[in-house]
């Protein structure tokens, strides 16, 4: 199947059965593909539904914030969790886990885009301490090109999903904020674009008066689209 040609960053608020078919179908791809994230082979429906409820059951709460990477068609190809830290101690803290991106879609900026937003909206909740672990080596460089820090391999972690043990490796990041052209920032909808590499980008309008470009700003909601290796947007300096 051919990788999308537009993809949109959103947080997911009021889920519906089908947003939860997409994300179920996400994890179960990652999973039988051979990611290491929390469940074996074979992965059955009813468990990946019973695990995106309680997800969302959490975010209802306001304990973590639900991402999704959204195609034209309505296809769900990627997620990642921003998940508040539990303690009192800890109120500049967060965790990113499950950023997953369907095997059919990788390779697009599918997962610096979730990345970034991930960062964006963790910074819009004042969290400047981001901690995350993987067993992807493909997601270890991306993490080391978005700037976060490598802290350690702890080996023997966890099981790979047909079996076998596999070593996580620890990364953090610390959030600096910067001059902000946004309102609300960390309202539903209104997360910024980014390009392929995960760096922000700006609106640009055509040379008609008044008319923006396709792909900018629609009301409060911000898109990021991917067109190929290509962005409708021009890179902010």
């Amino acid at each position: 199947m051919s990788c999308p040609n537009s993809v949109q960053i959103r947080r997911l608020e009021t889920p519906s059965n089908r947003e939860i078919e997409g994300l179920s179908d996400v994890l179960r791809d990652c999973v039988e593909g051979g990611a290491s994230v929390g469940f074996m082979v074979p992965l059955t429906g009813s468990k990946t539904e019973a695990y995106w409820r309680s997800v969302l059951e959490s975010a209802t709460r306001g304990e973590r914030v639900v991402l999704l990477a959204e195609e034209a068609t309505g296809a769900i190809v990627g997620t990642v969790q921003v998940i508040w830290a539990q303690f009192e101690n800890q109120p500049h803290r967060a965790d990113v886990a499950k950023m997953l991106v369907h095997r059919r879609a990788r390779r697009q900026g599918i997962g610096a885009a979730l990345l970034a937003a991930a960062e964006h909206c963790a910074l819009s909740a004042d969290r400047t301490l981001l901690v995350l672990d993987t067993a992807s080596s493909d997601a270890e460089r991306l993490y080391v090109r978005r700037g976060w820090q490598r802290v350690g391999t702890v080996p023997g972690y966890a099981l790979w999903p047909a079996g076998g043990f596999c070593s996580t490796t620890i990364f953090f990041k610390e959030l600096r904020r910067g001059p902000s052209r946004t309102a609300a920032p960390d309202q539903p909808g209104n997360l910024p674009q980014f390009d392929n590499g995960g760096r922000p980008m700006r609106r640009i309008k055509s040379r008609k008066r008044g008319e923006e470009r396709r792909g900018s700003i629609t009301g409060s909601t911000w898109r990021y689209r991917i067109q190929g290796l290509r962005s409708s947007y021009a890179r902010s300096r």
